[in-house]
């Protein structure tokens, strides 16, 4: 538990290039954001590349993560609970065949959507031999109605052979990989056992990059070591290593996680809601326009939830950004310090 000791840091209470996410075909690239729209949102990218309604699929491949096996770890990050964070309704017993047909079935029933991508959630969803990653995405493939995939993993679990597949299903559908990048500070990074440094994060996004692969960023926003010049850091470096995606949310505390039992043991202040709605503005306005914002806020299960218990309502937090941004008279991009990097 000595890895996760708090250290004293305040909280701080062009068209996208075409050897990108663009080799999709016929789908058209992402723009930026529209002069009606605050930010960059992933439904209307959806709706703009598929012409309809499209939701994401959670499953569960079966995966474990270095941080858990004793490759570089054990218990996991000090944030992740005990089922990966995956979405409530993902049934990881079942073939990820039957989890997509139940998937898509709730999706079609509470948001009416027409297409769906699968998205590979908890866990390290490239940390397998790539026969048994290939047999995986077919698999997930296999409904008429999914029209791509979205593949959650870390920077040191992108190998060549890994790379090489990931390659191929670009080619073949509409890809997003998801990497985790949770804090641009390497100190973050230790804190909260992640296994890695800001130097493999990098080297494995320009791998992903130079092989055409669309990736979207995970960052964390309220981790107690970090500054808020760390989360300025962390837009600069998406913008410049050219990432196409990034997904935000709070830190939160969940029992059944590592960071549980230090906050039981030893309480430690959290974000207020007000706090992480201006944090967040300040990160959009730093955000290149072209990136595609997937989430402003997390799903949390009330059932494990410790706290801040304001993470909660995910509308009404969604609804306080775009309502600073309005206040503000901002939008994303507006303080972008450079041009991004083709």
């Amino acid at each position: 538990m000595e890895r996760w000791r708090l250290t004293g840091r305040g909280t701080g209470t062009k068209p996208m290039p075409q050897a990108s996410v663009l080799r999709w075909g016929k789908f058209a690239p992402a723009k930026a954001v529209s002069t009606l729209a605050s930010y960059n949102k992933l439904s209307a990218h959806w709706r703009e590349v598929f012409g309809c309604r499209v939701q994401r699929v959670a499953v569960d491949g079966g995966f474990t993560c270095p941080t858990r096996d004793g490759t570089v770890g054990v218990g996991g990050c000090v944030y992740c609970d005990e089922a990966g964070s995956r979405a409530a309704y993902v049934e990881p017993q079942l073939p990820v065949r039957e989890q997509v047909r139940r998937g898509i079935e709730q999706m079609r029933r509470r948001y009416k959507a027409e297409k769906f991508l699968v998205y590979f959630q908890p866990y390290t969803n490239t940390y397998a031999p790539v026969e048994r990653l290939r047999a995986l995405y077919d698999e997930a493939l296999d409904h008429p109605d999914v029209v791509g995939l979205m593949i959650g993993t870390r920077a040191d679990c992108l190998g060549e052979d890994i790379l090489a597949l990931l390659e191929e299903y670009h080619r073949r559908t509409y890809l997003w990989v998801e990497l985790g990048l949770q804090s641009a500070s390497d100190e973050t990074l230790k804190w909260i056992g992640r296994g890695h440094d800001l130097a493999t994060f990098e080297r494995g996004a320009k791998e992903a990059r130079s092989r055409g692969l669309g990736l979207c960023a995970h960052l964390i926003v309220g981790l107690p070591t970090d500054r808020p010049d760390d989360h300025l850091a962390a837009a600069d470096l998406l913008n410049r290593l050219g990432f196409e995606g990034v997904k935000i949310h709070s830190l939160y505390v969940s029992r059944n996680a590592p960071l549980g039992a230090i906050f039981e043991r030893e309480p430690f202040d959290l974000m207020t809601r007000r706090q992480y709605v201006e944090r967040v503005c300040d990160i959009l306005e730093r955000l290149d326009p072209r990136i595609v914002i997937h989430r402003l806020a997390s799903d949390t299960d009330a059932r494990t939830l410790l706290a801040p218990l304001w993470c909660l309502d995910k509308s009404a937090v969604i609804a306080d950004i775009e309502a600073e941004l309005e206040r503000r008279n901002s939008r994303q991009g507006c303080r972008l310090p450079t041009r991004r990097n083709p």
